[in-house]
């Protein structure tokens, strides 16, 4: 890969995640501030990732990849984005903003799979090369947070007030409109499939890997991924809502604290997976989800701040270690002939279903410790999705047996 096409590709990811974390991270406090949102509406817009998320394999399998080339459906996808973000940052009211919010997922969460694939399709060794071009996806998603807080102060509590947070939204409506320009310059990659070969519902959604659900381990494993998503619904849905009732200023930044960790710990994976396995690895990560809520519930803004911190830092291992960690063991279990419809699978039941449902039992369980106030009672609430992880950790330790899993780092 040339120079250019490097920086061609880190560009593109840079703006791909500087998008997402531009405005999903302080969803949950426009919701709560700008539009008054209750918990079952702020668990309706969450769940529009979800709805994309499942909605993307036909738009990947049905026209991108068999129609037309991948970097100009990327461009289109991202023009739609950037008018969709505009009307969303002059939406004042819940039942205006959660049709654009819903078509706007619908439209970006496809651009996750298309910018790998523009990416993959310049690479002579992904496994190699990959890595490099990826982390400025995480750079952007860190910068954006940046933005937000020390360029903008928009998430500064007084500003929250004012209903500064609509900005975000225009801010990456401009991002997206560059990108979708941008996209169209990106090195050609054209269909992978003939448009007369026929493609089946079970080849769009990797339902040919199903039966590696014969597999008890992995069939624990799969499960196991499905329920620790509603923990992780909790994160995302109320990580920045739960920081501006504490009064935290620079919320945004500190949320970035996550993605940062998700580096750190990600090139600590293979020294874990090595030494201690998948099993190890995976229960590492799932009681890293444990504390992390613990530490949430019994911390403050005040002289316990250091415990919401370290509960946010903890991101890289609740998600590497499982999340990552999963991927790896999918590969090793799938074989070469459904490898990807495998990993398209997990991604349909724990982003697609699993996230769904956890974004509903959160806004449920948010709107049932609402106080006078119009603040929440965050200790209880948090003390769910940390139960809730403890049972997915002792239903793995209990049912999944040890196995070796080869990691090549």
């Amino acid at each position: 890969m040339n120079s250019k096409v490097r920086a061609q590709l880190s560009l593109m990811m840079f703006l791909e995640f500087f998008i997402w974390g531009g405005w999903f991270v302080t969803l949950g406090s426009f919701l709560g501030n700008n539009l008054n949102a209750s918990g079952a509406q702020s668990a309706m817009a969450f769940s529009t990732q979800s709805w994309g998320a499942i909605i993307a394999p036909f738009i990947i399998g049905l026209i991108a990849d068999r129609f037309f080339n991948a970097e100009r459906i990327l461009g289109v996808l991202h023009i739609i984005g950037a008018i969709l973000m505009y009307q969303m940052s002059l939406a004042t009211d819940f039942s205006v903003f959660y049709p654009y919010v819903l078509g706007y997922m619908i439209a970006y969460m496809p651009t996750l799979a298309l910018v790998n694939s523009v990416s993959f399709n310049q690479m002579k060794d992904p496994a190699k090369e990959f890595p490099f071009i990826r982390v400025f996806g995480t750079a952007g998603w860190i910068i954006a947070g940046w933005i937000i807080s020390f360029g903008f102060k928009w998430d500064a509590i007084e500003n929250i007030e004012k209903g500064a947070l609509s900005n975000t939204f225009l801010m990456v409506a401009i991002a997206s409109a560059i990108l979708g320009v941008f996209s169209f310059t990106l090195p050609k990659t054209p269909p992978s499939v003939d448009k007369d070969e026929k493609v089946s519902l079970s080849d769009i959604l990797g339902l040919d890997a199903l039966k590696l659900l014969k597999d008890k381990n992995f069939l624990i494993f799969f499960i196991s991924s499905v329920l620790i998503c509603v923990p992780l619904a909790f994160y995302y849905q109320y990580i920045s809502l739960f920081l501006t009732e504490y009064k935290v200023e620079n919320s945004t930044t500190w949320a970035t604290l996550g993605q940062i960790s998700e580096v750190l710990f990600m090139l600590l994976l293979p020294f874990f997976f090595k030494k201690y396995g998948f099993k190890k690895t995976i229960l590492f990560g799932m009681f890293a989800w444990v504390i992390r809520y613990l530490l949430f519930a019994f911390g403050d803004a005040g002289e316990l701040f250091f415990m919401l911190v370290v509960g946010i830092a903890l991101h890289g291992i609740c998600y590497d270690f499982f999340f990552v960690s999963g991927q790896i063991y999918t590969d090793s279990k799938a074989g070469s002939k459904v490898k990807s419809a495998a990993q398209g699978m997990i991604t349909l039941a724990t982003y697609g279903v699993g996230m769904l449902v956890g974004f509903w039992i959160a806004g449920k369980i948010a709107d049932n410790y609402l106080l006078s106030n119009g603040n929440h009672d965050w200790q209880t609430i948090w003390l769910y999705p940390s139960g809730f992880a403890l049972g997915v950790l002792l239903l793995f330790v209990i049912l999944f047996k040890n196995e070796k899993i080869a990691y090549k780092s």
